[in-house]
């Protein structure tokens, strides 16, 4: 039997509860669903405050450390953000700034995004898709995007969402299975 997939689930909002939150849980559990796993969720509601002040990796507390690693060692990274100001929350990308350049190369990234309406769905083609870019990952063609419509209160509630949450899961794990694969053979 093999080891369980290693999801990092990151969430960008700065408020809790958080339809960004719900929405990256929902999705690590769709995976979950289908595959054996083990998901660490990392929310910027908690770490925000320690991670702000940080400077350099080396200023960041163990805590934040131990984040960046997992992040880092991840067999699947699903990331979130809310839109803000058109783009992804500040403390996201300040979080990913700490991430070695080349940690992320050939990992799978779900990228995932809430926004007001429809029009923010944008976010996840120009701001989110060119940060992982950058890190050589590989982000997966399904991304998740919802809008304030497809949740009661913090709660999906649009068939539509919860389909396209199925769709992400299923397309993300044969190439989690191939990346996670592939680690092991350059370890080798």
């Amino acid at each position: 039997m093999s080891a369980p997939f290693r999801i990092v689930a990151v969430s960008g909002s700065l408020h809790e509860p958080s339809k960004t939150t719900a929405l990256v849980r929902a999705i690590a559990d769709a995976v979950s669903a289908r595959a054996e796993t083990s998901v660490q969720l990392i929310e910027l509601t908690t770490i925000g405050p320690s991670l702000a002040g940080a400077l350099r990796r080396e200023d960041v507390p163990p805590f934040i450390e131990e984040q960046l690693v997992a992040i880092e060692e991840a067999d699947l990274l699903i990331v979130g953000s809310p839109v803000y100001r058109a783009s992804f929350t500040g403390l996201f990308k300040h979080l990913f700034d700490f991430v070695g350049q080349y940690a992320l190369v050939g990992k799978p990234v779900l990228l995932a995004a809430t926004g007001g309406g429809e029009r923010h769905a944008l976010i996840i083609e120009h701001q989110l898709r060119p940060l992982f870019a950058f890190f050589q990952a590989l982000t997966l063609p399904v991304g998740v995007y919802a809008s304030n419509t497809d949740f009661d209160g913090y709660v999906i509630n649009s068939d539509v969402l919860a389909a396209r949450v199925a769709l992400a899961a299923d397309r993300a794990l044969p190439l989690v299975g191939y990346a996670a694969s592939r680690s092991v053979e350059l370890l080798v």
